[in-house]
């Protein structure tokens, strides 16, 4: 099973272009990446620019449309992910609880959705693009 951990830093969205974290808190954030690494679990990981350098595209009307960050109505935004393999929910839970994460930040756990947990005829539709398919079967077992 995948998931993914979001981390979530209370204040990110008010950020200033080029904010990031210290180095206190990269060294401690980089034991614990090292840790999901040599457990077998990490896939993939990232951190995020503040919402200030971001866009986001609304489609009202089924028409794209471009909005500038800072977004005025975002109350949590993603700063940084995590991507895992593990056997349970309660295995992605605990490797978020033994994050480094600060007091103002949270880590929301989410199952990725695979092929296979959809319907009959989702399943059948996404068949027509077998390499795709392929490519997310090719993430390590943990």
């Amino acid at each position: 099973m995948r998931f993914m951990l979001l981390m979530i830093p209370g204040g990110y969205e008010d950020a200033k272009p080029g904010t990031v974290p210290g180095a206190e808190a990269v060294a401690r954030m980089m034991k614990y990446n090292e840790a999901l690494q040599k457990a077998g679990v990490l896939l993939a990981l990232d951190g995020l620019h503040p919402p200030s350098m971001g866009a986001r595209v609304t489609f009202p009307g089924g028409k794209p449309k471009v909005t500038d960050g800072p977004f005025a109505e975002a109350k949590e935004v993603v700063g940084g992910y995590w991507m895992i393999q593990v056997n349970s929910r309660e295995e992605a839970i605990v490797w978020a609880s033994r994050c480094p994460a600060g007091e103002n930040e949270t880590i929301e756990v989410r199952q990725v959705l695979e092929v296979a947990d959809f319907p009959a005829d989702v399943q059948e539709a996404a068949a027509a693009f077998p390499d795709l398919q392929a490519r997310a079967a090719q993430s390590p077992s943990p």
